[in-house]
């Protein structure tokens, strides 16, 4: 894979993550506990396994508090990834990883501004966007 492709998977899940620490923090604002916010989507899982598997268990931990347990999103605190709005075509791989290097303006959603994502590695960040992409292939976005 290359390098700066998996470096601009790595910015973008990074960006991912810390989003979904401002969402919800912005959710709490608005006086809904994080614990009540649901998914905004439902997400098919399909059998995991390689990289896809491993990103899985990164994403849980870095992710999953805003864009929800399988990137279906939370009520109130971050976006589903598992949305034709993060397709390959218009999304593409290293627009994760820049999101959880940079961050991202809010363009697409209203849950707010991303805020970079601290403490994941550009390897990380590809796992986890091979775990989000293989979502959104079971759930039929190419």
């Amino acid at each position: 894979m290359n390098v700066r492709l998996v470096a601009a998977l790595a910015v973008t899940v990074v960006l991912l993550v810390a989003g979904g620490v401002l969402w919800k923090g912005q959710h709490s604002q608005v006086g809904l506990p994080a614990e009540d916010a649901g998914p905004i989507v439902i997400v098919e899982v399909p059998n995991l396994t390689g990289e896809a598997r491993e990103g899985e268990g990164l994403f849980q931990e870095s992710c999953a508090a805003c864009h929800g347990g399988n990137a279906e999103g939370r009520q109130g605190l971050g976006p589903p990834l598992i949305h034709k709005i993060y397709k390959p075509s218009h999304h593409g791989d290293g627009a994760f990883l820049l999101a959880a290097n940079r961050g991202v303006r809010a363009h697409h959603w209203t849950f707010g501004d991303m805020p970079p994502v601290a403490g994941v590695s550009g390897q990380d960040i590809g796992k986890i966007v091979k775990y989000v992409r293989t979502l959104q292939r079971a759930n039929g976005i190419h």
